[in-house]
């Protein structure tokens, strides 16, 4: 039986940030200001671009100071520990609120991961870890990782040189709080990780991939201006129809969809390495009276989900309900929205913050074309064969750009 689909993350805010000094003697560390902004804001929006639904935020220290958090992100719920409860009590003491499976995540470090990546690999685990790669272990504790499972986590064997530690980032079974000692303050990382790796239920995956932790002094002063240009990606922008899925006309359900061979691949290859998915897609069928928007959005919702199920995502949907010749007297007009126009692309890279000289438009027409060069990006026209191939050098040429 398959796997309930992920629709949650936890994040834990409650440290005190004592390495920090002053700057953390009246503000919880998660809302130091990196580059002009609370570091708490880009840690929510990297969630919130993988699709995830909710996130609890796990508070204590100066908790009424992250309340405007709510009002901010309506997806994120707060919840407070009235004492000191410890990584793992935090977590017990929101039990009641949690999904079936959840992503757990530090909420003083950024860890620039695919948390659908994964994802994939979790069945069957109680804890799943992104672990990072590091030139030398012997400052950390570090993990022993034979495949994709955790054989030990965090204990000292002397070992010197490249290794794997734990990166902050976890997709966790609500089983895991029966492994949790009856002591009101539980450490999830000395009182849990250790039990669950010699006894096999632990398992994770090594990423090269930027890491930063803000409550390390060089490194916050560091976070200044790294984290403002990590977020500043590059993007890959698909058309749909005919790119990803096979052209149908007025295709509006999910028996009508049939992948583009190695489109799935193609869009991992585009979350791994770090950029932007976006999909931007005419749908004149709801100008023509065939369909509604609410069958695009649903649509487009299932398909985010079967990419989800096999460790990707797209980070944003647009969509064109108008045709200049439709039935609908709403959607009748000529807009830019609609491809030749660069409206639809515009508007995903200003919502972003997108790095256009680091973003491709890929489709397969020439209006497509003509959308790229109205929007100032570079065009890629894909009209047959494999999608993960066609797009590889692509990909690895927007990354290693930034």
């Amino acid at each position: 039986m398959s796997q309930a689909p992920i629709r949650q993350a936890v994040v834990l805010v409650g440290g005190l940030g004592t390495r920090l000094g002053a700057l953390t003697k009246e503000t919880p560390k998660p809302l130091l200001p990196v580059g002009g902004r609370p570091f708490l804001h880009y840690l929510i929006e990297e969630v919130l671009r993988h699709g995830v639904q909710e996130i609890l935020l796990l508070a204590g220290f100066r908790a009424e100071k992250l309340s405007e958090i709510s009002a901010l992100y309506p997806q994120v719920r707060l919840i407070v520990e009235s004492s000191p409860l410890g990584t793992g009590g935090a977590l017990r003491n929101a039990a009641e609120f949690l999904d079936e499976r959840f992503f757990f995540l530090n909420g003083d470090s950024l860890f620039d991961v695919n948390l659908w990546d994964l994802a994939s690999i979790s069945s069957g685990a109680t804890a799943t870890l992104a672990l990072r790669k590091v030139p030398d272990v012997s400052r950390y504790g570090p993990v022993a990782l034979e495949g994709e499972v955790v054989t030990a986590f965090g204990e000292s064997t002397g070992a010197v040189g490249e290794g794997v530690i734990n990166g902050g980032v976890a997709v966790l079974s609500r089983d895991v709080l029966a492994d949790f000692p009856q002591a009101e303050q539980v450490s999830i990382e000395r009182d849990v990780y250790p039990r669950l790796a010699s006894e096999g239920r632990m398992k994770g995956r090594a990423y090269d991939r930027p890491f930063i932790d803000i409550g390390v002094p060089d490194d916050f002063e560091r976070s200044q201006a790294y984290i403002p240009a990590l977020v500043r990606r590059g993007a890959v922008i698909f058309d749909r129809d005919g790119v990803i899925n096979a052209e149908v006309n007025y295709a509006h359900r999910p028996d009508q969809i049939e992948w583009v061979p190695g489109a799935l691949d193609a869009i991992k290859a585009v979350n791994d390495a770090g950029l932007y998915a976006f999909v931007a897609t005419n749908q004149a069928g709801v100008a023509h009276g065939y369909y509604g928007e609410a069958d695009v959005t649903a649509l487009h919702d299932w398909m985010n989900a079967q990419f989800q199920a096999r460790g990707a995502h797209i980070d944003a949907f647009a969509y064109s309900p108008y045709h200049p010749e439709g039935a609908v007297e709403a959607y009748r007009k000529l807009t830019e929205c609609r491809k030749p126009g660069a409206g639809m692309l515009l508007k995903l890279m200003d919502a972003f913050g997108v790095d256009r000289e680091r973003t491709i438009f890929v489709g397969d027409r020439e209006t497509d074309m003509a959308a790229a060069r109205a929007a100032g990006v570079e065009g890629v026209l894909f009209t047959d064969g494999d999608l993960g191939e066609a797009l590889a050098l692509a990909i690895a040429r927007l990354s290693a750009r930034g």
